[in-house]
């Protein structure tokens, strides 16, 4: 049986596809995060070799019969003197070199788009978008929070800070927002937003995404501040995919498939919406598809790929039948 992994590495949980030839998921498995950033590279070797050996445990499935392998690894390609050991981290395992490592945005391009040629944004806790075009492959953001990471949780979030603060303030009426931080934070004064989020949690990025939850709270109440933060927010992602598309030379009135991932999505028609708009006020062509496989599976389907064998339209067909019976 020809089999393939693929791992999603992510800054708080690893996700591990085994898929076959045919199209099948024969097992999943779920890790620590895999950033060296936080684990170190001895962590992340451990949390990769730890993993496949748990995924084939589950399929029965010996390592030999492994015919490649994908891991899409966090912060990968940020830092040039850095890729070489994030590269040899999987060495042990593959000793013939059947694997490749390489950025995580990837998989969700992968998985999104089962591998066609397209564009995928991420609104996580960050934001970055990865599209290929004809052999030719492009990233777009991903810089960071002190850069942009424009459109993400995080700027949601930070958006909604900004805008309690002048509610506070007086420098702008107060709205449902200003009531839902403060309910969530529970302080007597609102300065005390700051101690917490500036001096409890050091500026947490990870908890400060997270507020984005609030102001899709307020925006569901109609309130005017926080839809405009989606709204800003969906105009910034779509900037992200049209200089994408740009960088990819899509041929002008070529259709240009647009996938989605990440958190921010999650907020549904709140950031869909006005997402469409912006890209259809850049362009006319572009098509917004929903997302066909979870990032791990996309890894799986680049790993077939890369190998020269990529699954065909019926596997493609059977894995999507696999999927969607283990959800339900």
């Amino acid at each position: 049986m020809r089999v393939f992994i693929g791992v999603d590495g992510g800054g708080t949980k690893t996700a591990f596809a085994l898929v076959s030839a045919e199209g099948h998921l024969l097992a999943r498995h779920v890790g620590p995060t895999c950033s060296y950033l936080s684990a170190g590279y001895d962590g992340a070797k451990a949390v990769l070799e730890q993993g496949v050996k748990a995924l084939l445990a589950r399929s029965h499935i010996p390592l030999a019969d492994v015919e490649f392998a994908f891991f899409g690894l966090p912060a990968y390609g940020e830092d040039s003197e850095t890729s070489p050991l994030l590269d040899a981290l999987p060495i042990d395992l593959f000793p013939l070199g059947n694997y490749r490592c390489d950025n995580d945005m990837i998989n969700a391009w992968a998985g999104s788009l089962s591998c066609r040629d397209g564009i995928n944004i991420i609104a996580g806790t960050g934001s970055i978008a990865y599209g290929e075009n004809a052999g030719k492959s492009v990233r777009c953001g991903g810089w960071g929070e002190l850069f942009g990471d424009e459109g993400s949780a995080y700027w949601i979030g930070r958006a909604g800070l900004a805008r309690f603060s002048k509610m506070s303030d007086g420098r702008c009426p107060r709205t449902p927002l200003y009531d839902i931080f403060r309910r969530h934070f529970a302080v007597r004064d609102d300065l005390d937003i700051s101690g917490i989020v500036l001096g409890d949690w050091r500026g947490e990025r990870n908890r400060i995404a997270a507020l984005s939850q609030l102001v899709a709270t307020a925006a569901r109440a109609e309130d005017g501040y926080a839809l405009g933060i989606f709204a800003d927010a969906a105009t910034e992602l779509a900037s992200i995919v049209d200089s994408t598309r740009r960088s990819l030379e899509f041929t002008e009135e070529e259709t240009v498939p647009v996938s989605y991932s990440g958190g921010v999505f999650e907020a549904g028609d709140l950031i869909k919406q006005p997402f469409r708009r912006a890209l259809r006020a850049r362009y006319a062509h572009y098509e917004l598809v929903e997302p066909r496989f979870a990032p791990a599976v996309g890894a799986a389907i680049y790993a077939a790929k890369l190998a020269g064998a990529p699954l065909s339209a019926e596997a493609l067909g059977a894995l999507s039948a696999d999927t969607l019976a283990i959800a339900s």
